[in-house]
């Protein structure tokens, strides 16, 4: 499986103008299964971070019973970072320089990668 992640990061780096950094993290412990990055960029935490912060909105989600989580995306001044879900255990985040693209754009390279995982 770690080619195949590799090559999804690698789609992802290719796809995507200004990539900064990405992961496939492992939702329960936060672990990144791959990274790829193109700067000083520490995706062990991030990945961690970014973990707590899908497992929180999952439960609110579930107190409010909704379903159906997809991506969530935070806006930084010069940085777009996307997490989008794979499946129920994991997700893919990536980190794009906001001035080199725009959320469109990330989010059709991510999600063409993303069925690689299917």
């Amino acid at each position: 499986m770690s080619d195949t992640y590799d090559n999804v990061l690698e789609q992802i780096a290719d796809g995507v103008s200004g990539f900064i950094g990405a992961s496939i993290v492992d939702l329960e412990s936060g672990m990144p299964l791959a990274t790829k990055a193109t700067r000083d960029f520490d995706l062990d935490v991030a990945s961690a971070y970014n973990s707590e912060l899908v497992k929180a909105k999952l439960n609110t989600m579930r107190l409010l019973n909704l379903t159906g989580l997809e991506d969530m995306l935070l806006t930084l001044e010069s940085q777009l970072h996307l997490i989008k879900l794979v499946g129920t255990d994991s997700f893919i985040y990536v980190a794009a320089d906001r001035q080199q693209t725009n959320l469109a754009l990330l989010r059709s390279a991510v999600n063409r990668a993303a069925a690689g995982l299917a």
